[in-house]
């Protein structure tokens, strides 16, 4: 079993946050329900929602923008604003990917779960 990786590298290679294997993902952005080189079961993970509201916000805003400052600075024919469609499909998807691998990556190194009330 080799090392666990980086935080960093974990999250934009989509590496398992145990031995550092390639296995994290099955889809663009779905998780694979274990990883094949090591067994680590990542359906006990529950990475919710946590990245997909901050990338609503910062994909929204970087589409906007541009879209803006590219009407505003080279005032082109409506149909070239499509190019913001495979952009914001773009950012999303590797956001998605960066985000989640980064949460599962977090919850794994600190042990996180469900919260307990001692007796």
């Amino acid at each position: 079993m080799s090392e666990a990786p980086s935080l960093a590298a974990a999250a934009s290679e989509g590496l398992c946050p145990r031995c550092g294997a390639k296995t994290l993902f099955s889809g663009p952005v779905s998780f694979a329900p274990s990883c094949r080189s090591c067994g680590l079961d990542f359906s006990t993970y529950n990475v919710g929602d946590g990245p997909a509201a901050f990338l609503i916000l910062i994909v929204g805003a970087i589409v906007a923008v541009g879209a803006i400052l590219f009407d505003l600075l080279i005032v082109p024919p409506w149909w070239a604003h499509l190019i913001w469609l495979p952009i914001g499909a773009g950012l999303t998807i590797g956001g998605l990917r960066f985000g989640k691998a980064a949460l599962i990556y977090q919850e794994h190194k600190h042990r996180a779960g469900e919260g307990r009330l001692s007796k």
